[in-house]
């Protein structure tokens, strides 16, 4: 039987007004990145997206909004446009990436038709500090332990390649590890100009070797190659060397604030390496 591939895709509700200060992020206001900012994308123009990310063949889609975390107004905002989705559109796994979150915030998430929760720790907690002053790692742990005890599937990974340390690689492995999430978004880092981080430092092997690392550990986890994959997997042989290494699911279309690729020629390259698209989000 072939390997299915999931495919996810993410919508960025809500862009580019962040007061935080993650060096990897072009949503921070603080390096004045050439990047589309504005505030909540209507609910329609939300909905017309989410039909056309599943005609695409994604069964997962990611709703997220820049900023720390969740506040009343953000959660009774990503609530509504949950809810409308679900009402409107089915078979769609419904994830929410809204940062740091309380559990009663969660609770109410999930109570309005959000399935699932994405949250990464992005780097090792030793390295954390020399990426991001103004909110902790331990605040990131902690909002995937919120999900899961109210009940959603949590997702939780990192970006590899932020001129961290092999040590600290290993070290944010172990402590995503340690949480058992259900899908691993594996990113690696894309430069920008306006970024204090300034150069990738992790290569094709390298990737391929990061993913057997985060499978060997999670064998039962969905492992995702999410921002960077174009970056790092160029050819047809280095993307079936990454499914080959663990990959599971890729995100399809455009990222955060980076474009990606045209979701019909990813799903062709597919087909051509004899994979099949899984239809249920839940399928083994």
């Amino acid at each position: 039987m072939s390997k299915e591939i999931f495919l996810c895709a993410i919508n960025n509700i809500l862009s580019g007004n962040c007061s935080e200060d993650c060096k990897f992020c072009t949503q921070s206001v603080r390096y004045r990145a050439d990047i589309d900012r504005y505030k909540v994308k209507p609910i329609e123009q939300i909905l017309k997206e989410a039909n056309e990310a599943k005609a695409n063949g994604a069964i997962g889609y990611c709703l997220v909004t820049a900023g720390k975390g969740l506040d009343d107004k953000k959660t009774e905002i990503v609530a509504k446009i949950a809810y409308s989705i679900k009402e409107k559109i089915d078979n769609l796994n419904l994830i929410a990436c809204n940062g740091t979150a309380s559990v009663e915030q969660l609770k109410y998430l999930k109570d309005n038709g959000v399935d699932s929760y994405n949250h990464n720790l992005e780097t090792s907690r030793e390295y954390y500090p020399t990426i991001c002053t103004t909110h902790s790692w331990d605040e990131r742990y902690e909002t995937v332990l919120n999900a899961k005890s109210v009940g959603l599937n949590v997702c939780s990974g990192g970006i590899f390649g932020m001129e961290e340390s092999l040590e600290d690689r290993e070290s944010l492995i172990d402590s995503i590890a340690s949480l058992n999430p259900d899908s691993v978004p594996i990113n690696f880092f894309i430069p920008n100009p306006s970024l204090p981080i300034k150069s990738r430092n992790i290569d094709y092997k390298e990737a391929i070797e990061v993913i057997k690392k985060v499978k060997r550990k999670l064998p039962n986890a969905r492992i995702m190659v999410a921002g960077g994959r174009e970056h790092l997997f160029k050819s047809k042989e280095q993307e079936l060397a990454m499914f080959n290494a663990g990959a599971e699911a890729i995100v399809i279309g455009d990222y955060l604030t980076v474009k990606g690729e045209n979701p019909q020629t990813d799903r062709a390259r597919l087909e051509d390496m004899g994979f099949k698209i899984a239809k249920d989000c839940h399928a083994k």
